[in-house]
């Protein structure tokens, strides 16, 4: 049976993910599905691990306890260290989704955080019943564990929350967005099939359709605006056949229509035109049909939205707010911004200017500048640490928007 974890996030780009990460840090990691069962393996196992695994008791599963730190790791909101069975450290991230344990967890690990001493198979003796001979073969392979200062721990473990804290979220919006398409060409292909039953009678394009759908957007009926459109996509592709080309000139046609609708059933009409500015050259992009009609089917929403949805658009705004405000320090984007409140990325965009007077990436940034004024007065952090810790990867840059906002470099602020 394939892993849960397997329909959520492409298995090619964790495992691509886990093995760039283990060659830069030199540390075994695993991925483990919602049992704790190992999904992925790279670095081999210690041989202090596989000589001490024949003597534990069923109470001493690596897989139970590493899916009982994950849990710990999910109430910590951040990556949690901690020691094992075997007097070894690890550290694990869990594969999360809206704050619960989803479908399994990214451990890193064994490593020691001090040189390994007698201390540690001391331990270990009193906890099994271990010949002499035994523990000194496992005080020999502590010597092939990797020891990590405590700031290196650290910093891997920041590595781990910078790498996988948005993996779940975006690879499920990923899988939203296909079966959107998915459902989406089904309809079409019914509305197709239709056309070709009509015969000669299927040979002029239907306006009564299209009038249909400029009244549904008019009136805010998203829904019923969605299934007309997609009868009226099967019959352009019935009569265009496999030519982008044409298809993409009807799209054109259709999204200035649809923009008219909204502005004539009371949608602000600079806002209307500035968002399908966007949505025409999103259009002119698009490079297949699946991708063309969904875009359509986004203009639709969008557009109807508008209509006597003011008061929805402002609350909207503010739900985003507050999310870049939890969210700063992360590799935020506008399209994660926009799936937070369930807009497309262009209305968003235009909606979100609209409502605050400036532009969403400048919100973002005026944000994470606060927040390192906020360090850099109170705390006595390295500036390139303080950069990463509110979401910018490049410390030149950080500056830069830094000086922007408050007419000094980090430095002078501080």
């Amino acid at each position: 049976m394939r892993p849960y974890l397997y329909t959520v996030v492409e298995e090619a780009v964790l495992d691509d993910m886990l093995g760039s990460l283990q060659a830069c840090i030199d540390i075994p990691l695993q991925v483990t599905d919602e049992f704790g069962n190992t999904l992925i393996d790279k670095g081999s196992q210690a041989r202090y691990c596989q000589r001490l695994s024949p003597f534990f008791s069923a109470g001493d599963s690596c897989a139970r306890l590493h899916m009982d730190a994950a849990r710990r790791a999910v109430d910590l909101g951040e990556p949690y260290i901690f020691a094992c069975h075997a007097n070894l450290n690890h550290m694990v991230y869990p594969l999360m989704s809206g704050g619960a344990l989803l479908s399994g967890a990214v451990l890193a690990g064994p490593f020691l955080l001090d040189a390994p001493d007698s201390t540690i198979i001391a331990e270990v003796a009193q906890r099994y019943t271990l010949s002499a001979g035994v523990l000194l073969e496992l005080y020999d392979d502590l010597a092939e564990i990797r020891v990590l200062d405590p700031a290196s721990a650290t910093k891997i473990s920041k590595l781990l929350y910078y790498l996988f804290s948005n993996l779940i979220s975006s690879s499920r919006q990923q899988l939203i967005l296909n079966r959107s398409k998915q459902l989406q060409q089904a309809r079409i292909n019914e509305s197709i099939q239709m056309y070709k039953s009509f015969g000669e009678a299927a040979s002029h394009y239907p306006y009564e359709k299209e009038k249909l759908l400029i009244a549904k957007v008019k009136a805010g009926d998203a829904q019923e605006a969605k299934g007309i459109l997609n009868e009226l996509l099967g019959y352009v592709l019935f009569s265009e056949g496999n030519k982008l080309s044409g298809i993409k000139t009807r799209a054109l046609e259709l999204a200035s229509l649809l923009s008219r609708a909204a502005i004539e059933g009371g949608a602000a009409a600079n806002f209307i035109l500035s968002m399908n500015n966007n949505f025409l050259l999103s259009l002119n992009q698009a490079e297949d049909f699946d991708v063309l009609c969904l875009r359509l089917q986004e203009i639709v929403e969008a557009f109807t939205d508008t209509v006597f949805n003011t008061d929805k658009n402002v609350n909207s705004i503010k739900r985003a707010m507050a999310y870049i405000a939890r969210q700063y320090h992360a590799k935020l984007t506008l399209e994660d911004a926009a799936a937070h409140v369930h807009l497309t990325p262009a209305y968003f965009s235009t909606l979100f200017r609209r409502s605050s007077g400036i532009a969403f990436k400048e919100y973002l940034n005026m944000v994470r500048v606060e927040e390192a004024k906020r360090l850099l007065a109170n705390t006595d952090y390295a500036v390139i640490d303080i950069a990463v810790a509110v979401g910018f990867d490049d410390q030149g840059y950080f500056s830069k928007v830094f000086k922007k906002f408050t007419g000094m470099t980090p430095r002078q602020y501080r």
